[in-house]
């Protein structure tokens, strides 16, 4: 069986260098570290992942807000208030709720707010950053599985990673960490052809294609490790369901992500920890970005 990669353990770890950190912060005088977050439109889903990160932000004595704008909000009225966010001097970071209504333009409403305040790390300038080789902020989601993967001394260098999915948010920000930490890489989606031809050559595998349990234990190369990034509901079944069909897949592998539990809890770990570093950066207590 495999060796459960146990991101909830491991968040909480994270959490408790985090909140001593925010004390550091507050010890040198500064503004105690303050995440804004954004939530354009009534969705229900947007609202409860908000409010977890908010209670999060708790956790370890992060301020937080939420500014929220109605579903209709034009693109001037969102971009005005990303505006004022990276103006003010007590927010420290600032997180814009996805998916935003589909009216707006929401890369321009990213790219609106300063890249110091992207704790997030989805703005074109820190994309760019983590594309050319700069020190930026990376995507909590992917820079989260990198920790994870640290945390369990996976050696990257020189692996055969595949990651299935090229969203901005994870798929592609996935892979070019993984690159930068010389692995060899390789992105395949839910139109790629032949892709148990592909998953099998992976020593670590990254599935982020948002398609329920679609890896199986004979699409995995024995031994290998994986990471489920997926996150579905299905009508009729208890609980979240991930793109790994984890029953099978983790008499095979030889590390394996939860559905919940692990990749999850260390996104919010990730958006946590990218906050204080904004705060320390400000301060001049810390002179290098997160990537």
């Amino acid at each position: 069986m495999s060796v459960l990669l146990d991101g909830k353990a491991v968040a909480r770890a994270l959490r408790n260098q985090t909140k001593d950190r925010v004390s550091e912060v507050c010890a040198a005088g500064g503004l105690r570290p303050h995440l804004a977050a954004v939530l354009i439109g009534d969705n229900p889903a947007s609202e409860t992942y908000v409010s977890m990160k908010r209670k999060a932000c708790g956790w370890v004595g992060i301020d937080s807000s939420v500014h929220r704008l109605a579903p209709d909000t034009s693109q001037s009225e969102a971009e005005d208030l990303i505006d004022a966010l990276s103006s003010d001097p007590t927010v420290t970071g600032v997180l814009i709720q996805h998916p935003v209504p589909r009216h707006l333009d929401e890369q321009a409403v990213l790219d609106r707010l300063v890249p110091q305040k992207d704790v997030d790390g989805l703005s074109t300038s820190n994309l760019g950053a983590l594309l050319t080789g700069r020190r930026g902020f990376a995507p909590c989601t992917p820079a989260g599985i990198i920790a994870l993967l640290d945390h369990y001394q996976i050696p990257l260098e020189g692996r055969r990673v595949v990651v299935i999915g090229r969203s901005i948010i994870l798929g592609k920000p996935m892979a070019l960490l993984m690159l930068n930490r010389h692995a060899t890489v390789t992105i395949c989606h839910t139109r790629t052809r032949d892709l148990a031809d592909w998953t099998r050559s992976a020593e670590i595998l990254v599935a982020a294609a948002g398609q329920p349990e679609m890896i199986r234990a004979d699409m995995v190369e024995p031994g290998a490790v994986v990471v489920d990034a997926g996150y579905s509901r299905i009508t009729g079944r208890d609980g979240d369901v991930g793109d790994v069909e984890y029953a099978g897949v983790s008499t095979v592998a030889s590390y394996i992500t939860p559905v919940p539990g692990g990749v999850g809890p260390m996104t919010i770990a990730m958006l946590l920890s990218n906050t204080t570093l904004a705060a320390e950066l400000a301060l001049g207590l810390q002179t290098t970005w997160a990537t």
